[in-house]
């Protein structure tokens, strides 16, 4: 029944979206090819992405004291297991479209959807590969342990151990696209800037949550994030993208025609303290 109200919302928010639209036809970005299903061709090519390994440092020795505040931290992290704060991360940790398309929907209160807001939905498609890819020069040199190795918890992202398990920690490819996307979007709508970069930086701590991340893989996720996001303003085809979502941001943002999410669920989750 929960799924078929929230199939029915949608629907009911699709055709209002269309009754404001009016008979004009919604504006369509140049389709791009997918680098696998489900996963659009980023804007960059492979030899303009940011080089990781150059950019951060090297990733915490198990016996330094930065690394044991990580551990510390990730035992505070461990408490949140079977929270909303957890759903939350559970929900963060799927990057599939449409899911990962609400991820901002209540920052920017409105609706991110391929229908009405193409050139958006398109945007947020295309940086993922382009931040994600970016963090993997530093992941596969230091092929550093995750949490759940170490400490034997779960995780949120079930079924996804054993190939996790073999994937670098550092830095975190999920926050460098969520942080990629928070310094987009805040750009894009500048009035809700603060909303959105809170949950930039909540979906970074998500990792954490998460049992999969140590912190300071979510904090240089986030300068391999900014770094890429730096690269993209000089693409052609980003900034053709970026004036587009920029129109679509201007036409649905606060005119109350609804979001993806629970908002008041989202706020709820947020509102739990994250220990570090």
């Amino acid at each position: 029944m929960k799924n078929n109200n929230r199939f029915l919302s949608t629907a009911l928010m699709s055709c209002v979206l269309s009754l404001v639209v009016g008979s004009q036809a919604v504006a369509q970005p140049a389709p791009v090819a997918e680098r696998r299903p489900g996963m659009l061709v980023g804007y960059l090519a492979p030899e303009e992405l940011p080089h990781a390994l150059s950019i951060i440092p090297p990733a915490p020795e198990s016996e330094s004291a930065a690394s044991a505040w990580e551990q510390a931290v990730n035992q505070n992290m461990l408490v949140l297991r079977g929270s909303p704060r957890w759903d939350l991360a559970t929900l963060d940790n799927d990057l599939s479209f449409p899911n990962a398309a609400g991820t901002f929907s209540c920052a920017l209160d409105m609706p991110v959807n391929e229908q009405d807001t193409p050139y958006l939905y398109q945007l947020l498609r295309r940086t993922l590969p382009d931040a994600g890819l970016a963090t993997y020069s530093a992941k596969d040199h230091y092929q550093r342990t995750r949490p759940f190795v170490v400490n034997g918890q779960p995780i949120c992202a079930e079924g996804q151990e054993e190939r996790l398990a073999s994937d670098g920690s550092y830095p975190s490819g999920h926050t460098a696209i969520g942080w990629a996307w928070a310094l987009i979007l805040s750009e894009l709508a500048p009035e809700r800037g603060d909303a959105i970069l809170q949950r930039g930086l909540a979906f970074g701590e998500s990792r954490m949550v998460c049992n999969v991340h140590w912190p300071m893989d979510v904090i240089q996720g986030q300068i391999v994030g900014a770094a890429t996001v730096a690269r993209l303003h000089a693409n052609a085809s980003f900034r053709e993208d970026m004036a587009g979502a920029a129109r679509e941001i201007e036409q649905f943002s606060g005119n109350g025609l609804g979001t993806n999410r629970d908002c008041a669920v989202e706020a709820a989750a947020l509102q739990i303290e994250v220990k570090r």
